[in-house]
């Protein structure tokens, strides 16, 4: 039995201030309202999908309780995967019909691991990781091949298949958190991976140390918190980089910005904020930004995406699967869910070869 069918929510998604019951069964139901019939998730309805945060939705979905439907988002993976491992970085419909964006963008690629170790986690079943492993094998695979001298990994790829020679931090913070997840999936199937391993610690140490080797996109409130949520940074260094930055994105009682110099907060990157806090224990902070984008909520349980200020404004006016899906991420690792907590805390995450000072 599930939430949206009427029985008790999982305990960790209560958060008082935050989420009661039947509003954390009403945003579950509009996420399930979007998914298709072959397990996408698209953002909204008629919108496209594109493979991490239909991820990050499958997440949530699993959070909820709600196993038949994320092993349905993960089967969508698996069966739209290209033959070199990637996927496209946008979708209308199921299979390569329906691509709405031919680029590949790697950490599109590589956040599948994230997933399906979750997904195991939650519900333990050795038969799912049977049939997901070579998805994720084929696709950190292919991720690390996209790896640039020094460490970073190339955020996409040309259309000849050549990687660009530039990387974004963001984006290679969150393959560090893949890449970790998948050597936990190899750890427990005995499949040891040198290759990303060795990955793994040079990706740590440009993410962590050496900011000069990615593109310039400090504006973006993304680059700020993701080394901590991605895992490459951890008390005291990631208290030092929230701190440093805190009041130039984060607008009191509203949210979190998008972009430093713009007057508009979003849902998903404040509650990806909370759970970056929430790993590095900064707790009340993460339950305060959680209670702060409640105004994004629209009745349905479902979330707008963004709100502009200044203008008093909804902007974009769509409410977004991935927005939903980040908040119920957040509030079930700050209820303890055990999975939730495995997957973002990290601390049990294997951290690769030990590069530091190499280069």
């Amino acid at each position: 039995m599930t939430a949206h069918e009427g029985v008790a929510t999982p305990r960790p998604l209560l958060l008082p201030g935050v989420l009661d019951g039947p509003q954390v069964a009403a945003t579950v139901r509009s996420i399930l309202a979007e998914q298709r019939p072959d397990g996408a998730i698209p953002w909204f309805t008629g919108g496209h999908l594109d493979p991490w945060d239909h991820t990050e939705a499958a997440m949530a979905l699993d959070a909820a309780g709600e196993h038949a439907a994320a092993e349905r988002a993960y089967r969508w993976l698996a069966q739209s995967q290209n033959p070199d491992g990637s996927w496209y970085a946008g979708y209308f419909e199921h299979g390569a019909a329906g691509v709405s964006n031919h680029a590949v963008e790697t950490n599109f690629c590589a956040y599948v691991a994230v997933g399906v170790w979750h997904h195991h986690l939650t519900c333990g079943d050795d038969g799912f990781l049977d049939r997901m492993w070579p998805v994720v094998r084929r696709a950190l695979d292919f991720t690390v091949g996209a790896q640039l001298p020094g460490g970073p990994i190339a955020w996409r790829l040309d259309e000849d298949g050549t990687p660009a020679g530039e990387a974004l931090l963001t984006g290679s913070a969150s393959i560090l958190h893949a890449l970790r997840c998948g050597l936990a999936i190899a750890d427990y199937r005995e499949e040891p991976q040198p290759d990303w391993e060795l990955a793994t610690g040079l990706l740590q140490h440009a993410v962590a140390a050496h900011p000069e080797r990615f593109l310039d996109k400090g504006r973006y409130s993304m680059d700020w918190y993701y080394p901590v949520l991605g895992s490459a940074l951890r008390s005291p260094a990631a208290l030092r980089r929230i701190e440093a930055d805190w009041d130039r994105f984060v607008v009191p009682g509203l949210g979190v910005r998008c972009v430093s110099d713009r007057p508009w907060v979003t849902g998903g990157e404040s509650a990806e904020l909370a759970l970056a806090l929430w790993a590095v224990g900064e707790r009340e902070r993460a339950v305060e930004i959680l209670r702060w984008i409640q105004h994004l909520r629209h009745e349905d349980g479902s979330y707008w995406t963004g709100y502009v200020f200044e203008d008093d404004a909804i902007w974009p006016e769509e409410r977004t699967t991935w927005t939903a899906g980040a908040l119920l991420l957040a509030v079930a690792a700050l209820g303890g869910d055990p999975a939730t907590v495995a997957v973002f805390g990290a601390e049990q995450l294997p951290n690769g070869l030990a590069v530091q000072g190499c280069c």
